[in-house]
């Protein structure tokens, strides 16, 4: 019994910190200018935007359902790169300025 209720708390932990990781990305998306992107060359604010959004309003509907499917694993993979590579870019080419 001890087990699942470990494994339920895991489970748990682990869409959280999804949650998290999709929230903090797409906040830090929207708060970035728009002239920034293509500066950085990352593409644009709206499909990044748009992209994380969804990402983020996807774990929030499917976290009763299955919140680890392939649809939240494609979102995090997103979400990650955006923290990862295009964050770092876009605070570079913004604190230049």
């Amino acid at each position: 019994m001890f087990f699942f209720e470990l494994e339920a708390y895991g489970y748990l932990v682990a869409v959280l910190a999804m949650l998290a990781v999709k929230a903090f990305a797409f906040i830090s998306a929207i708060s970035f200018p728009a002239e920034a992107y293509p500066a950085a060359s990352r593409g644009n604010k709206v499909g990044w935007a748009i992209g994380l959004g969804l990402g983020f309003v996807a774990q929030l509907m499917l976290m009763g359902a299955r919140p680890l499917n392939l649809i939240s694993l494609a979102f995090l993979i997103a979400a990650l790169v955006y923290v990862a590579d295009t964050r770092p870019a876009l605070a570079e080419v913004t604190s230049t300025r």
